[in-house]
């Protein structure tokens, strides 16, 4: 079996480099791997610990989209040194590193540590509005937004309309987040209820302009129920828009993306990317040609994979 000894060597080897030197998230994807576990196993061991954690906790951990940050995160890292077969305290001392001393690479490390920060707040908020579940017992089969940029080359307005299934009995909410542009002031943003669901509760957060409402749907799902909905959030309180991006934790339906400009501030050039998580390089670019009858460009992915997604766009 030399083939199977070699990777078994490789991997090895990535464990013991990741460990040594980090960050976090590819330690624990490699540790992962080194065991070869699928995280549905990892969630069983951490239960049997005493420990709750969802899968798509899990997948953010590892893709480096999220860090454990609470309590009883926290105690799940410590139990997962234990089921992984670590040696005590090497995930921790890497999570206790995370965020600090990252070299200054302008805008890609800012917004690293940006995402990190409203990661963390989004957490307190999600737990505000006791929603422990990380997909809510949904799974998305379909999501659409489109991004309306305004005059002042400023990000006035988004719309999402969602197609999704319910995997669990009960579902009646989706928890929608919004994250703003520097500067912004989620107090002064508004959301719209716009199809088959109506607004509940809003939590905001200045300092990162997260914002974070319920969508009250207007049944109660039962497992392999289907649900569209659609909302939308009036922002247009920050300056300058150069790009829209977002995140998935897993791989799920399709994705589309539209972002349209004002007639009075046209970029002069787009392109989309993708990004394996807010610490990685982009890759992926690829041009987009800017619509002159509706001033608009898009995007369209069949199947999202975890990871990140976008449309940038350069004034001048």
């Amino acid at each position: 079996m030399p083939h199977a000894t070699q990777h078994l060597d490789v991997v090895t080897a990535e464990l013991d480099s990741a460990l040594r030197g980090g960050p976090f998230h590819v330690a624990l994807r490699a540790a992962i791997a080194a065991r070869g576990l699928p995280l549905q196993r990892v969630q069983h061991h951490l239960s049997r610990h005493g420990v709750k954690v969802g899968v798509t906790s899990l997948s953010y951990w590892q893709q480096g989209a999220r860090r454990p940050q609470r309590p009883e995160s926290l105690r799940a890292v410590r139990a997962l040194e234990e089921i992984l077969q670590l040696p005590e305290e090497s995930l921790i001392r890497l999570l206790a590193e995370a965020g600090e001393g990252i070299p200054d690479q302008g805008p890609a490390a800012r917004s690293y540590r940006s995402f990190m920060a409203a990661s963390g707040v989004l957490d307190r908020l999600l737990a505000e509005l006791d929603h422990s579940s990380p997909d809510g017992g949904l799974h998305a089969l379909g999501h659409h937004e489109r991004v309306r940029i305004g005059p002042g080359r400023e990000l006035a307005a988004r719309e999402s309309q969602h197609i999704v299934r319910a995997h669990r009995d009960g579902v009646d909410r989706f928890v929608a987040v919004h994250h703003g542009e520097p500067g912004c002031a989620p107090a002064r943003m508004t959301v719209h209820a716009l199809e088959n669901c109506r607004t509940g509760r809003v939590r905001t957060h200045h300092d990162t302009g997260v914002l974070v409402t319920e969508l009250l749907f207007d049944t109660r799902l039962t497992a392999g129920d289907t649900y569209l909905f659609r909302y939308g959030v009036e922002d247009g309180t920050a300056g300058v828009s150069r790009e829209y991006v977002r995140g998935f934790a897993s791989a799920g339906g399709q994705y589309a993306l539209q972002v349209r400009f004002d007639a009075a501030a046209l970029p002069v050039r787009c392109h989309r990317f993708t990004q394996h998580s807010p610490a990685a390089p982009r890759g992926g670019r690829q041009e987009l040609a800017l619509s002159d009858r509706h001033r608009s460009v898009h995007l369209v992915e069949p199947r999202v994979r975890s990871g990140m997604l976008g449309i940038g766009w350069d004034w001048e």
